[in-house]
């Protein structure tokens, strides 16, 4: 199931994006390719039914853990970009942990909990002999290292940090309040939460991020979460910006 929800009229004074464009930022993936899938096809329809000569499509980060193929969506991702458009591919707090595991194994086990597993288990990569966790964190480290393809490699060390248009500011967690975003530190914008989440700080632009998944898109003054939690939901999200206009797009499924 594939649907779109329609939201606010243009509003004078309202944050835009270049008259040229439509832009649209894809939540969090975490491996489910199917509704990547999904969700792309969705945006392909309504691209071909803009007038604008700019369409851009961001994705959010966060493409790997937790769902069931994080291998085919690197793969998808890096091979098969939407025709027609400009793709930005943000880095998530999830795809740094996999390149920081393949530098430190040490710093292995907190991704391992938080769904590197399952990325392990897309490549084909299975538990090794558990003598101790530093034999076991470098087992698997060197299993992946042999098995991850290059070009693989490739795009996730090339993943920017953040991505602006217009009004609006593309970072996967989100920003530090009070610092400007040309100065933003790549933690924060990896990995950042209360600090951003609570603020009612003008942060200079709309920040639409992901990270942090709800039930449904929010939406303040001054920021925009599309994360709606793909892997547990099955349902995945993409805001589309044209003009002063926002709307969503949604993948979904099963019930929504």
């Amino acid at each position: 199931m594939v649907f779109a929800l329609f939201r606010r009229k243009e509003q004078p004074d309202a944050p835009r994006v270049p008259d040229d464009a439509v832009v649209y930022a894809i939540g969090d993936v975490h491996g489910c390719l199917d509704l990547l899938q999904k969700l792309e096809r969705e945006i392909a329809d309504d691209m071909a039914r803009r007038k604008a000569s700019r369409r851009v499509v961001v994705y959010l980060g966060d493409y790997i853990d937790r769902g069931p193929d994080s291998r085919g969506v690197i793969e998808h991702l890096s091979t098969r970009p939407l025709p027609g458009c400009e793709s930005v591919h943000l880095a998530g707090n999830h795809d740094r942990w996999l390149l920081d595991f393949l530098d430190d194994p040490g710093q292995g086990h907190a991704w391992l909990m938080n769904g590197g597993r399952a990325t392990l288990a897309s490549y084909g990569v299975g538990d090794v002999a558990k003598e101790s966790r530093r034999q076991e964190l470098q087992g698997l480290r060197d299993a992946l290292d042999r098995v991850l393809p290059a070009h693989h490699r490739t795009f996730l060390q090339g993943l920017a940090y953040c991505h602006e248009e217009g009004d609006y500011f593309f970072a996967h967690a989100g920003v530090r309040p009070d610092v400007p975003l040309a100065e933003q530190e790549p933690a924060d914008l990896l990995w950042i939460r209360e600090e951003f989440l609570y603020s009612d700080a003008d942060f200079g632009k709309v920040v639409v991020h992901g990270h942090t998944p709800t039930h449904t898109p929010e939406e303040y003054k001054n920021r925009i979460g599309v994360d709606t939690g793909a892997f547990m939901s099955n349902r995945l999200t993409a805001l589309v910006l044209e003009g002063a206009k926002r709307r969503f797009l949604y993948a979904q499924v099963g019930g929504f």
